[in-house]
């Protein structure tokens, strides 16, 4: 069965690390017949989240800007799928600022079961991602209908196309194909 398929791309740079390991689970999700979306964050105007739990009762954000048009593409999404550069050894603020304005999410009734998690970092340590897998869980844990079903994590790259010829390229494309 088809599904669709959300991917946000979390990273500052246009065609950065996290970005191209985002492409690979896109080209694998569409090549096993999935329909798959992605949204670059950096030419998105996302402001910050004001607290005020207006959504709680609407459904949509009261700040009406490219986070409310991604919130809502995330409420009909069947699979989301998040991609970050690693900063300071957690998501990057762009992603934790996108999670705080999907709050609307919380009280309506969403499609997603499945996330996933693509990070990249300059540290090759495997634990580099940890902060981000706690993060992205803490996050799905407000979602008790979805799971984190995987992670990808390509240590060692810094500079933009760095990531090329890195076997996480490969896992999160079999990770898409696998949807």
């Amino acid at each position: 069965m088809s599904k669709t398929i959300l991917v946000i791309s979390a990273s500052p740079r246009k065609n950065g690390n996290s970005e191209t390991l985002a492409d690979a689970f896109t080209k694998g999700a569409e090549e096993s017949g999935n329909k798959a979306e992605k949204i670059v964050l950096y030419d998105k105007n996302i402001g910050f989240c004001k607290g005020c739990l207006a959504c709680q009762k609407t459904k949509r954000c009261v700040i009406r800007d490219d986070a409310d048009t991604i919130a809502q593409k995330m409420l009909t999404a069947d699979v989301i799928v998040f991609a970050t550069p690693i900063y300071y050894y957690e998501m990057c603020g762009q992603m934790k600022t996108m999670l705080d304005r999907a709050n609307p999410l919380y009280t309506a009734d969403y499609a997603f079961r499945d996330i996933y998690l693509l990070a990249t970092a300059a540290d090759e340590d495997k634990h580099a991602v940890d902060g981000a897998v706690k993060g992205v869980s803490g996050w799905i844990s407000c979602f008790p209908k979805a799971s984190l079903s995987g992670t990808v994590f390509a240590g060692g790259v810094d500079a933009v196309g760095t990531i090329k010829g890195h076997a996480a390229l490969n896992k999160a494309y079999e990770m898409g194909k696998s949807v």
